[in-house]
């Protein structure tokens, strides 16, 4: 009777230790299939411009990346399809501070709770964002513009990412700043939809992530960058003032980009993706690619740096927003 019942204890704690052991063996195998990274905006913007580079970079490491570009809502129907998605590595988002503020602090019903159903994996770099303006338009600094606008007061626009982006927080502080309540702000899906219609006319302004793309534009003379809001002036693009050098310091800013996975992602397989992208942020050849793009690489990243600078972010941005009085929904 003793021995039966001993037989019966064992069995019973294999079959209670399954579950740990299957997410151990997950961990060690993974990634068995190609991973889905979302991308939560259009092609032709930041996120779609740091994601493809990425992905080739990491793929000897992590295998096939699928990317899939789900925008709308300033990121957050990407980001939800990602926080709602099971933790199991097989879906992770290319997120960072633009969908972490937007949702926080921004929305009244959210779709998620990016603190508590996002589990930062890396930062991969950060991007900082310019103020551009059809090339019809009579000014060459934000000063001019300022000046342009005041006399067309009603008549001109500026475009931007979605509502809840950093673009559009830009943009709001900036009309703040500068004195121009008139200036309206039209929200697309994404940089692509935006910087096509600022090409064509359709807006005077665009408030866009420093981008290749962006930056080809305006050497090409489809479009002009009066400033970026970057604390020093850019490598790829050391002819651009800063925001604060045209005057506008409160503008200045930067957002992180990286990986983040649905909350209960086993830690292993977090600390398998955050080291191929430090193994990736380590050959110089990528981060001159990235530093060419626009971009600042940060090598020095693990999920706790990059779950700290998300905090930042959400603290830096909560005052502004509450200043601003802005809500969505």
């Amino acid at each position: 009777m003793n021995l039966s019942r001993r037989k019966v204890l064992r069995v019973a704690a294999g079959v209670a230790a399954s579950p740990a052991i299957a997410c151990a063996a997950s961990a060690e195998t993974y990634p068995a299939r190609p991973v889905r990274l979302v991308v939560p905006f259009p092609p032709g913007g930041a996120f779609d411009g740091l994601a493809r580079p990425w992905v080739e970079q990491v793929k000897p490491l992590l295998g096939t990346m699928i990317i899939e570009n789900i925008g709308g809502g300033g990121s957050s129907l990407g980001a939800a399809a990602v926080a709602r998605a099971r933790p199991d590595g097989y879906t992770i988002l290319l997120g960072g501070t633009l969908p972490h503020v937007n949702e926080v602090l921004l929305k009244t019903r959210p779709l998620y709770d990016s603190v508590k159903d996002l589990d930062p994996i890396a930062g991969l770099a950060v991007i900082c964002v310019a103020l551009a303006v059809h090339p019809s338009v009579p000014a060459h600094s934000l000063e001019e513009f300022v000046a342009h606008a005041k006399t067309h007061a009603g008549k001109l626009s500026y475009a931007h990412v979605g509502v809840g982006s950093t673009p559009q927080l830009i943009g709001e502080t900036f009309k703040s700043l500068a004195g121009l309540p008139e200036l309206v702000q039209v929200p697309y899906r994404g940089a692509g939809p935006a910087i096509a219609d600022l090409i064509s006319g359709q807006v005077a302004m665009a408030v866009v992530a420093v981008t290749a793309q962006s930056l080809e534009f305006h050497r090409s003379g489809k479009l002009r960058i009066l400033a970026v809001s970057s604390p020093q002036r850019l490598i790829a693009a050391p002819e651009l003032p800063t925001v604060a050098e045209a005057g506008f310091p409160g503008l200045t800013n930067v957002q992180t980009i990286g990986p983040v996975a649905p909350a209960g992602t086993p830690r292993p397989i977090i600390e398998q993706i955050a080291q191929a992208t430090r193994t990736a942020l380590a050959e110089p050849a990528f981060r001159q690619t990235l530093s060419e793009s626009g971009f600042e690489p940060t090598p020095d990243t693990s999920p706790e740096t990059f779950r700290h600078a998300l905090e930042s972010d959400i603290a830096l941005w909560a005052p502004v927003v509450k200043a601003l009085g802005l809500r969505i929904d």
